[in-house]
């Protein structure tokens, strides 16, 4: 009968722990996520009702709505980059603050700088043109020469006609 016993009292003893771990379990609150950490991921996200208008600011008590869906998520313990593609997935990308950078997405990031580099080619040209005529004109300065004939002329002209 001692086996038998010894056996009941570890088998209440496992029960009884086990029973304690669940209650002390229970009891721990699950730290509810702060505004600021809500916010810093609604920031990152854009209303889908409202146009360009970020999700941490939209008055809109939809946006309030999905601020505390953010919250929830946050509570089941899903990461920022899950809680990103949970709303691309019910969204699209448009409600993305930064449009991820595949497909034609791409532009955004390649067009500036392009249009950029551009703008620095077509300025380079127009100073460049602009300087040469005015070095040209004073490395020949035969184009400013006037015949004696013709300066006789010019001369005689007016005197005419202050006459």
């Amino acid at each position: 009968m001692s086996m038998k016993r010894a056996h009941l009292w570890i088998f209440f003893g496992l029960v009884f722990l086990a029973v304690l771990s669940q209650i002390g379990y229970a009891q721990s609150p699950v730290p509810t996520p702060s505004d600021d950490e809500v916010n810093r991921i609604a920031k990152q996200l854009y209303c889908p009702v409202c146009e360009n208008v970020p999700l941490d600011v939209c008055p809109t008590q939809a946006c309030s709505e999905w601020r505390e869906l953010i919250r929830q998520k946050l509570i089941e313990g899903m990461t920022e980059e899950q809680i990103k593609e949970y709303f691309v997935l019910h969204y699209g990308d448009r409600v993305l603050a930064e449009p991820p950078r595949r497909g034609l997405n791409w532009l955004v990031y390649i067009l500036p700088v392009v249009i950029f580099l551009i703008a620095v080619v077509i300025t380079v040209r127009i100073l460049r043109s602009m300087r040469k005529p005015v070095a040209e004109m004073s490395s020949s300065s035969s184009a400013l020469e006037i015949s004696e004939e013709e300066l006789k002329r010019i001369e005689e002209a007016l005197k005419k006609q202050g006459d």
